[in-house]
């Protein structure tokens, strides 16, 4: 069907993705920081990207900002626990740099897989 790039530093939440996502027949590829994402989307584009908003070395803000400057096209769901520890709400900023779609952790899995099957059905 499709090739989803996760981007996240927690490995549990993507495996969760991946199981989800690889049943509906998807191929998911996965990155645990922004830049190693950046360097695999640029490699081979894949046709949705997930990614986390807080994860070392490049953040996921700073990641929808190249990816979106680069790759005007991409589509990009924002996922962040960060909303309680910070005073600042990321998943709105996300948004507002170019994420099509938010989901703040912990989230519901059917929901995740509910805005994937959204986002890839409305292809460009």
């Amino acid at each position: 069907m499709a090739r989803v790039l996760v981007i996240d530093d927690e490995e549990q939440v993507v495996k969760l993705i991946r199981e989800v996502l690889e049943g509906a027949g998807h191929e998911i590829v996965e990155a645990r920081n922004g830049r190693e994402g950046m360097k695999l989307y640029e490699a081979k584009p894949t046709d949705l990207v997930i990614t986390d908003l807080v994860m070392p070395e490049q953040e996921g803000l700073e990641t929808i900002t190249a990816l979106r400057r680069q790759y005007p096209a991409v589509k990009i769901i924002a996922i962040s626990g960060a909303q309680q520890k910070l005073d600042l709400d990321l998943l709105y900023v996300a948004e507002k740099l170019g994420a099509l779609r938010t989901l703040e952790k912990p989230f519901d899995i059917h929901k995740m897989a509910d805005l994937v099957k959204e986002l890839l059905q409305n292809k460009p």
